[in-house]
């Protein structure tokens, strides 16, 4: 964490609308220190397609290293069409979340006013606690005979005690936060038990465990084809959803489209013990289709610099960046919808907001 009040921020623009929307989220942030009484000290690391093409260099060691001595990295999107897919995404995005331990993947999912949706005449609030470095993402496996009829290619889930443990204790941690909140105070084991018995009966079992020193939290268990449907039809039924990291992976993503979209979709990668610093990023592409057009959704950037400031303990700035956005979603709702104010406008309202102006400066309704 940072010394005093002052925190130091590694910030990787990264492609496409990444540097677009991560200005977006700084400028925000910004205004949350000066609201709120706390400095930002913030450094920019080339780091991304461009770098790669220029230099063959994905994330040097040396640069790796000195990320480590921040208190946090805030990451805008990773992938351009220029560079072979995964050598961006494995070599930035999975070599920081395996090299700095960020173990567990936090993602709300929440309906905000004026936003069109699936579930905007229902609601949504929960969050998906998803394993961030096992299972099927561990890169256990390999293929025989390649190109060959009798080709054979194995994927294996990879599923330690450890971290389930870890996992599961955020969880029910965060359900009796919630709670405490006058949230349900809920947790629900999603995986698939009843057909992969071996890891399904690992995480039933630190689940039950876990789950004894948190007396006052709701437990259930429930299959991840049952929990996707439910998130469809009810998704009341969830407060706090504990998953592995492939389930988890594609309950967050549907759970985004039910709330408008993955431009609203923050998440958190989290190094629990404190050792290295934590991760914050929009779970949206790099969309390189519309980079540099104005048109890049920034709400999931501003969330994730909110989720930022509440693990640095900066809880009330997170809280009113969270109010600043509905505000400013509101707003546009009332002047046109989507699609009626920029980026950099968006960016604005909801900056604007946060400090209690009455109009949103540059930010207006261009429809």
């Amino acid at each position: 964490m940072g010394s005093g009040r002052s925190y130091r921020v590694a910030v990787i623009p990264g492609d496409g609308i990444g540097p677009e929307v991560v200005a977006e989220g700084l400028k925000v942030g910004s205004a949350a220190a000066e609201c709120c009484g706390f400095e930002l000290r913030v450094d920019l690391f080339d780091l991304g397609a461009e770098r790669y093409l220029r230099s063959g260099e994905v994330l040097p060691r040396t640069v790796l290293d000195e990320i480590q001595s921040y208190d946090a990295i805030y990451l805008g999107a990773v992938g351009d069409p220029r560079v072979p897919p995964g050598i961006l995404e494995k070599g930035i995005l999975i070599a920081l979340r395996r090299g700095l331990d960020l173990s567990v993947n936090v993602r709300p999912v929440r309906t905000f006013p004026g936003v069109r949706s699936p579930l905007a005449d229902r609601g949504a609030d929960l969050v998906v606690v998803r394993e961030n470095t096992e299972g099927l993402y561990a890169g256990a496996g390999g293929v025989l005979e390649r190109g060959g009829r009798l080709e054979v290619a194995l994927e294996e889930s990879v599923n330690t005690r450890k971290a389930a443990e870890r996992c599961a204790r955020y969880a029910f941690a965060l359900a009796e936060k919630r709670k405490k909140q006058g949230k349900p105070g809920k947790v629900t084991l999603v995986h698939k038990a009843n057909v992969l018995t071996h890891a399904g009966r690992l995480w039933e079992e630190v689940f039950a465990e876990v789950g004894e020193a948190f007396p006052g939290v709701e437990k259930e268990y429930m299959h991840v084809d049952a929990a996707a449907m439910f998130f469809v039809t009810d998704p009341s039924r969830f407060d706090v959803v504990l998953t592995d990291n492939l389930f988890g992976d594609i309950l967050s993503d549907l759970g985004a489209g039910l709330v408008g979209g993955l431009g609203f979709a923050p998440s958190a990668n989290l190094n629990l013990e404190g050792v290295y610093p934590s991760l914050f990023e929009p779970v949206h592409g790099s969309a390189p289709d519309i980079a540099g057009t104005g048109k890049a959704n920034p709400i999931a950037a501003i969330l994730s610099f909110a989720l930022l400031l509440e693990h640095m303990g900066e809880e009330g700035a997170a809280m009113r960046i969270e109010e600043a956005c509905r505000q400013a979603l509101s707003r546009m709702a009332e002047g046109g919808g989507a699609g009626t104010w920029t980026t950099a406008e968006m960016g604005d309202a909801v900056a604007s907001a946060l400090r209690g102006a009455e109009g949103g400066g540059d930010a207006h309704n261009r429809g």
